[in-house]
């Protein structure tokens, strides 16, 4: 059994490992497509300050009445940990999304501890961004946006 693995095979492995560490509640789960898509967001949101990480964050965030687009990590345990984010993203009217893996997730938004879930903001908290560079962000956040939308609707 040494070294004889290919790459896609062990790809096929990792992925199957990250399946079954999710969480039972994990639905609406972004496809490989949205996932990487919806990553990719959270990153260029990173990038610009338009992003709340946590739990505690997200939260308060949502209590103030900030709206965006709420990332879930799907293999965090204990589940209790995130039971009402899904909830209070329902009565706020926040699309929300889980995706596989919290490491991605903290890798997606620039930090090296594990992150439960992020809130996407359409525009920073703080300051103004170049025209051009807002445009960016707004076209792809509403896309990513309209996708967890539809996913989300699919499931009722």
């Amino acid at each position: 059994m040494g070294g004889s693995d290919s790459e896609a095979e062990k790809s096929a492995l990792k992925e199957k490992k990250k399946l079954q560490a999710l969480a039972p509640i994990a639905k609406p789960l972004a496809g490989k497509k949205l996932s990487k898509r919806t990553l990719k967001l959270v990153r260029k949101a990173a990038e610009h300050k338009c992003l709340k990480r946590g739990v505690k964050e997200v939260v308060k965030s949502i209590r103030r009445g900030n709206k965006g687009v709420c990332v879930i990590a799907g293999n965090i345990t204990p589940i209790d940990v995130i039971t009402h984010v899904p909830i209070l993203c329902e009565e706020a009217e926040i699309p929300y999304v889980y995706v596989t893996s919290k490491e991605d997730l903290a890798n997606a938004g620039a930090t090296k501890r594990p992150t439960c879930c992020v809130l996407v903001l359409p525009k920073p908290v703080k300051g103004e961004l170049a025209e051009e560079e807002q445009q960016k962000l707004k076209t792809e956040y509403d896309q990513v946006a309209t996708e967890v939308a539809s996913l989300a609707a699919s499931m009722f």
